[in-house]
């Protein structure tokens, strides 16, 4: 449905974006960004879903700085190797990218990030940091950057089983939350809940945070509102 285009960072790094047109006028964009499995099949997919959505839907190819086209499964071998890569890319530097693939789709109008696990922390400190709709943080590690604050509405997903993000942590960012930010937690889920191709996907939760994460993108980019919206309810 998409294809790969290469776009460039302000600082000259050229890399390639899986870049996804909706099937009709734009209702806004979105920046998927990317576990630390490169943006392989399932982001891919994922990318392609927003866009059936109605939003331009963009993808960066983050470990680019690294090596151009790591695409990588979910083995414990290609776990170790994305902690590797991500290792190496500091977060500033990450966000030079993914403010580059925010320009290359401002056109279709307001434009959220939805980023999963390395992502999710990287959508947070987008919302701080870059002009955006929204943000949507799935299973980021976002406890030691809460020094930083939002400029846009936040929601957030986590799994209530999730051993990579202790429950201290959730508590630290639900504290820091301004009153009415969307927060859940599902109950049973473990990290990668969202990824269908992941042992920890969790069918139920996954359907049931796309819901709420389209019904947001949908108040936020579609209908301009500034203002955070949503309910603090933990399920």
């Amino acid at each position: 449905m998409g294809e790969l285009t290469t776009i460039m960072a302000r600082d000259g790094h050229e890399f390639q974006a899986w870049l996804v047109a909706p099937p009709g006028k734009p209702r806004g964009a979105v920046v998927v960004l990317q576990e630390i499995f490169g943006v392989n099949a399932h982001i891919r997919a994922v990318t392609d879903a927003f866009a059936t959505q109605g939003y331009t839907a963009i993808a960066p190819s983050l470990f680019d700085r690294v090596r151009r086209g790591i695409q990588l499964g979910y083995t414990q071998a290609d776990f170790e190797q994305g902690v590797g890569y991500r290792r190496q890319i500091e977060p500033d530097t990450a966000l030079k990218d993914i403010a580059a693939a925010v320009a290359v789709v401002r056109h279709s109008g307001r434009t959220g990030v939805v980023g999963y696990c390395w992502g999710g922390a990287l959508a947070y400190l987008a919302a701080c940091q870059l002009p955006l709709g929204c943000a949507v943080v799935y299973y980021g590690r976002v406890a030691d950057y809460l020094e930083r604050k939002p400029r846009c509405p936040l929601m957030y997903h986590f799994g209530g089983a999730d051993q990579s993000i202790p429950p201290a942590d959730l508590e630290r960012i639900q504290a820091a939350l301004p009153p009415g930010t969307p927060f859940y937690v599902y109950e049973g889920a473990g990290h990668g809940f969202n990824c269908d191709q992941r042992a920890s996907y969790d069918p139920q939760a996954a359907r049931l945070a796309a819901e709420r994460t389209r019904e947001f993108l949908a108040r936020h980019l579609r209908g301009g509102s500034h203002a955070q919206g949503g309910s603090d309810e933990i399920t």
